[in-house]
């Protein structure tokens, strides 16, 4: 197994890649994947759940979903900048957009994980993956914009000086 997981990292960030075509963009999708952890650790430590192999096993399958959610995100940011907005409005219609369809998303895989919190074998991964998906998906739609805005230099009045030309 230990082999593989550098093989399928190295995959996954082909991928991503291939998606958003930057560099930097892809570095900020791997670089929200642990923000999961400001839910998984108080879901844990809430319902007394041992932090073992199926958290870990846990903790990968949210760093998907939480890419995922990134993905979207900079998608619709890319999408309104195709659209005409510029980059500042861009970030902020992107987030605004995408906040429902992620949270509802995001509800609907909390909900099919309660089920399995009742499991001796799954309760582990199943709170792991519950307070991981709703901390991180809060943390994604709160995080990614102002990393984006930082990280590509957008600021507000970059968008005003648009919007007046």
């Amino acid at each position: 197994m230990a082999p593989l997981f550098p093989i399928m990292i190295a995959l996954t960030l082909l991928i991503i890649i291939v998606q958003v075509r930057s560099m930097s963009a892809m570095v900020m999708v791997f670089l929200t994947a642990p923000l999961g952890l400001v839910g998984v650790v108080p879901a844990l430590l809430l319902f007394n759940q041992p932090f073992g192999i199926n958290a870990l096993v846990g903790l990968i399958a949210l760093s998907g979903i939480l890419m995922r959610n990134t993905l979207i995100l900079i998608g619709q940011i890319h999408h309104n900048e195709k659209e005409g907005l510029d980059p500042y409005h861009a970030v902020i219609e992107a987030t605004v957009q995408r906040a429902r369809p992620v949270l509802l998303t995001a509800m609907a895989a909390v909900l099919a994980f309660i089920p399995l919190t009742h499991s001796v074998f799954w309760g582990t991964l199943a709170y792991t993956l519950i307070g991981g998906t709703l901390g991180g998906t809060v943390m994604t739609l709160v995080f990614l914009p102002a990393m984006y805005a930082i990280w590509f230099r957008i600021r507000p009045e970059a968008g005003r000086h648009a919007e007046q030309h």
